[in-house]
């Protein structure tokens, strides 16, 4: 399969610019240059870095907010200090956000919030198009719903027709539904033009990478689950992973796992092994990919927790 250049090998910057309390002390501490240079240092080539729609506008759509761009920026000029490629993710949008708990709604019923959309890409494309070696734009995180599939399409394409009047080169990703589960990019809308990726994510299987997590319903928060019992073979994510890889390749397209992890509940041997395994199937099939996630969130990679692993873990990330 088409590779991702550039995009192989990263890390996500979860909780710098999004899902966060926005306050100055988070966005001026949270992620500082020794950061960058850390993630260089694991032998990386870029950051993903999600961003939420208030860092650069005004809540009610009427200004942008110059300093969240710069932010953004700055966040680039420290991606290249060191070697690393960026992609720009936008978390969560005026009109939705794939966290259930956020009150955004409406995006793919109407028109105006739609329009607010493309014309904060085009803002993007405007400011930090200019680059398409280093930067690459992601459209929106994790669509939910199976039944927003059609106008998420519809949408996308207008997105992607108007960026590209500012950004002709840059690559832009785009997921499916079902969070950007991998089952569902055979219902993206086929690549508008030879810039566009196949972006998904995976968590599976979701009892072992997200034990313990209290925001799914679906799991009882006191089990546990090694990696043994996990059921996580090489076998699983080939089966997992084989009908978006056979839809990416006839569609001539690149396939790239914008986030994929083990929560911190979990045994840090036990997160190598899964870690291992997956990469196994990433490599095979030349998915680039971006851990979840650098610091914090649940699912912290630089700190304590995985300090007896994390020479051997980054190797196989």
């Amino acid at each position: 399969m088409k590779e991702f250049r550039g995009f192989r090998r990263g890390v996500n910057l979860g909780g710098w610019m999004s899902q966060c309390d926005y306050s100055k002390d988070r966005l001026d501490n949270f992620i500082t240059e020794p950061d960058f240079a850390k993630i260089a240092s694991w032998g990386l080539d870029h950051v993903r870095l999600p961003f939420d729609y208030n860092i650069v506008e005004t809540e009610d759509g009427s200004a942008y907010i110059e300093d969240g761009f710069r932010r953004i920026g700055e966040a680039i000029r420290l991606s290249r200090k060191y070697g690393l490629n960026i992609i720009l993710d936008l978390h969560k949008t005026c009109g939705f956000s794939f966290d259930k708990g956020e009150t955004q709604f409406g995006l793919f019923d109407d028109p105006a919030l739609q329009e607010r959309f493309c014309r904060l890409w085009e803002q993007m494309a405007r400011r930090f198009g200019n680059d398409p070696e280093h930067v690459a734009f992601e459209l929106l995180n994790e669509v939910t719903d199976q039944a927003y599939s059609k106008a998420w399409n519809e949408l996308a394409k207008q997105c992607i027709g108007r960026i590209r009047a500012f950004a002709p080169d840059t690559v832009i990703l785009v997921g499916s539904y079902w969070n950007n589960h991998a089952t569902a990019v055979k219902d993206m809308d086929p690549p508008y033009d030879d810039r566009i990726v196949y972006n998904f994510h995976s968590y599976d299987p979701l009892p072992f990478t997200h034990q313990g997590a209290h925001w799914v319903d679906s799991l009882d928060i006191n089990a546990r689950v090694s990696f043994e019992e996990s059921g996580a073979t090489v076998q699983f994510f080939e089966d997992l992973f084989a009908e978006a890889i056979r839809v990416a390749e006839e569609r001539g397209t690149v396939l790239y796992c914008g986030e994929y992890g083990v929560i911190d509940v979990a045994k840090p041997e036990d997160a190598l092994k899964w870690y291992r395994t997956i990469n196994t199937v990433f490599e095979k099939h030349n998915i680039g990919r971006a851990a979840w996630t650098y610091r914090g969130m649940d699912f912290e990679m630089c700190g304590d927790r995985l300090a007896g692993v994390i020479g051997e873990l980054v190797k196989v990330m």
